[in-house]
């Protein structure tokens, strides 16, 4: 029997291997593994803008993190430390992700992930979180990841998973300012968002932290299964993050 199979949402990039040095459409492997371990298929899909068919041959779509969506998709200029504008991945991720909705296909979100549902149910993002938040534990430099505590809503999927809290890796600048109808699940200790769900949809899942990051497939494992066609045997569930953590707080 077939796994389901999974589109992971690529973006291009300049990259160099053997005599190559050029544009490429990339992904982080380790979102291809946590798809992978967890019993799905994996296809990467390069930006296009023109449709949303490919959704048709999917079970199930993941959008990964990476640089800032474009302020002008939620009615604001852009913030001096907002990232330039990548006008293909913005058009072709938000198209992709009207459409899952569209036709009820699982959705996970991480990082930039989360903040495009946000988005596309009407919400708005803090540009720049050490303006709102004083301090920039979510993100204490380039290239590092800080880490918090995240508490859970305990009737939601992301409570299911992790349980009451879990400590998880942290490295953004922007987070939801408003989740427009989109459910708040999970919260950091200063009252960021960390989570949210749509409980309309079958499963509709956005997370602010990187678990294909610290590999922790417990989410994967329950977005691939929420994937799974009639007849296809369920992903191996995984033991979740219970642990509890100190609250996040300024660096030192």
């Amino acid at each position: 029997m077939s796994r389901p199979v999974i589109g992971i949402a690529s973006y291009l990039e300049p990259a160099r291997w053997n005599i190559w040095d050029t544009r490429a459409a990339v992904i982080h492997e380790s979102y291809v593994d946590g798809v992978t371990a967890a019993g799905g298929r994996a296809v990467v899909l390069p930006p296009d803008d023109r449709d949303a068919d490919v959704l048709d041959r999917l079970d199930g779509l993941l959008l990964p993190g990476g640089v800032d969506l474009a302020p002008h998709h939620y009615g604001q200029a852009r913030h001096p430390e907002t990232d330039t504008e990548q006008r293909l991945r913005d058009a072709a991720e938000l198209l992709l992700l009207r459409g899952a909705l569209d036709r009820d296909l699982p959705v996970l979100g991480v990082c930039r992930g989360l903040q495009l549902l946000a988005v596309v149910h009407g919400g708005s993002l803090h540009q720049h979180l050490p303006d709102v938040l004083g301090h920039t534990g979510h993100c204490p430099r380039e290239g590092v990841f800080g880490a918090h505590e995240v508490e859970f809503a305990p009737d939601s999927v992301l409570g299911s998973v992790y349980g009451r809290r879990a400590r998880v890796n942290s490295h953004h600048h922007q987070g939801i300012a408003d989740a427009g109808p989109l459910r708040v699940t999970a919260r950091a200790g200063d009252g960021l968002v960390e989570g949210a769900e749509d409980p309309a949809h079958r499963f509709v899942v956005g997370v602010q932290w990187h678990p294909e990051v610290s590999g922790d497939h417990a989410l994967f494992a329950r977005f691939v299964a929420a994937c799974g066609r009639p007849g296809l045997a369920p992903a191996t569930p995984l033991t979740p993050l219970t642990e509890p953590a100190a609250p996040i707080g300024a660096p030192s």
